[in-house]
């Protein structure tokens, strides 16, 4: 499969990464991570979603790695630092989950606490449920586990066709529109670093397009696999949605009653904080889950 590597001298100089890169081998593809305090006993696990990578969760990876877990956030295939397939074609639900599945066998991951946002639930959501054995807690913040069998909202079809066929898809600008936080120009050049021009965008082009909206959808089963074994799920799993993000407004109601680890446990709305809540409230948000981690 053909792929690009974003050249390394677009990431100088980034404003508050200053993060050794890591990186292994998936599918012939490299795949770059983020691995603070390696030594930590206790895994914090972070997945971003469309159309960020790991510099989403900056504010809140020395929180960890300074409380003594060790914090690993990668970059999924298609975005970040990790090699970029270039034909949307490249890209499917199921090779997403296969390509962060092989990542967490090759570092052979236990003691997972997962943070996942937006695609990072639709992803590692469904790995949880191949492999519970690795996750001792779950955090999910403004994300979902879509089966197809509920009719999506008229604003985010419009995504999906917006992301695959506007002349220039604008990273950084996507970002903006989806914080509450002002972004200075610096942050939102840091977004799009990855991307330095359009034949770079394959993945983050059609990555909207792979939610199942019918249950017609080949993703559609596996994921109400998933909600099987979620639907069993008695390990904690804490809800932080943020207050002022429309796409995923209600999200934290439907696990809450759904998924029987989230019952007694202390969810919370983070206020002022938009779609990227790392980016609006990362710091506050890394400091729950500690919080959370050393409670249960």
């Amino acid at each position: 499969m053909p792929f690009l590597r974003t050249p390394e001298e677009c990431f100088a100089n980034l404003p508050n990464y200053p993060f050794k890169p890591n990186y292994l081998e998936v599918d012939g593809l490299r795949m770059h991570y983020v691995d603070e305090n390696p030594s930590g006993e206790e895994v914090v696990l972070m997945l971003h979603g469309e159309p960020s990578w790991s510099f989403l969760y900056r504010k809140m990876i020395p929180v960890f790695a300074k409380a003594g877990f060790r914090a690993i956030a990668p970059d999924l295939i298609g975005f970040g630092k990790s090699d970029k397939p270039t034909e949307m074609s490249d890209y499917s639900y199921q090779g997403h989950v296969d390509w962060v599945t092989a990542f967490i066998e090759r570092l052979d991951l236990k003691n997972v606490t997962l943070f996942c946002q937006d695609w990072g639930g639709l992803i590692g959501l469904r790995i949880v449920a191949a492999q519970p054995e690795r996750f001792s807690r779950i955090v999910a913040a403004n994300t979902f586990l879509s089966t197809g069998g509920i009719p999506m909202p008229e604003a985010f079809l419009q995504w999906q066709q917006f992301a695959k066929d506007v002349p220039e898809f604008n990273v950084g600008k996507v970002i903006k529109k989806a914080v509450v936080t002002p972004l200075t120009e610096e942050i939102q050049a840091a977004y799009d670093a990855p991307f330095p021009d359009e034949s770079y965008k394959a993945g983050a082009r059609i990555f909207p397009a792979l939610v199942p909206t019918s249950l017609e959808d080949p993703a559609s089963a596996a994921n109400l696999k998933a909600w099987e074994v979620l639907g069993q799920w008695k390990k904690p799993f804490l809800t932080l949605f943020s207050d002022k993000d429309p796409i995923t407004r209600g999200g934290d109601r439907a696990f809450q009653s759904m998924v029987p680890g989230t019952k007694g446990l202390k969810h919370e709305t983070i206020v002022d904080a938009g779609h990227f809540l790392q980016e609006d409230k990362g710091e506050i948000i890394a400091e729950k889950v500690v919080a959370f981690i050393i409670e249960h």
